[in-house]
């Protein structure tokens, strides 16, 4: 499997403000199970971007991971409100969705 961290955190130097990039950042050291520096990315770019709407599924995601539900569920309303502000119905929907599995599963 070919590490994208390093191409990534090139990318970053380069453009540190790049919402794609961080968000791609932030979902690789996911996968590599390094949750706390996916943590740290996605609360950052949610914080900095708002706008940037995908990020709060996959922050959302990781709380609950980590066994966080409150702020899995605040971050899922957070992502709702910013979608619905954009007009972006289809992640609203894939937000609600999992809010909604995420309240009949507690």
């Amino acid at each position: 499997m070919i590490d994208r961290v390093p191409l990534l955190l090139q990318y970053l130097e380069d453009d540190p403000d790049d919402a794609f990039t961080r968000f791609a950042l932030a979902s690789e050291y996911r996968k590599r199970g390094e949750q706390a520096a996916a943590l740290q990315l996605f609360e950052r770019l949610v914080a900095d971007q708002p706008a940037y709407v995908g990020t709060y599924y996959h922050l959302a995601a990781l709380y609950q991971e980590l066994d966080r539900p409150e702020e899995a569920r605040a971050t899922y309303h957070a992502g709702i409100l910013e979608a619905g502000r954009q007009a972006d119905r289809h992640s609203e929907s894939e937000l609600r969705t999992a809010l909604m599995e995420l309240e009949i599963g507690e």
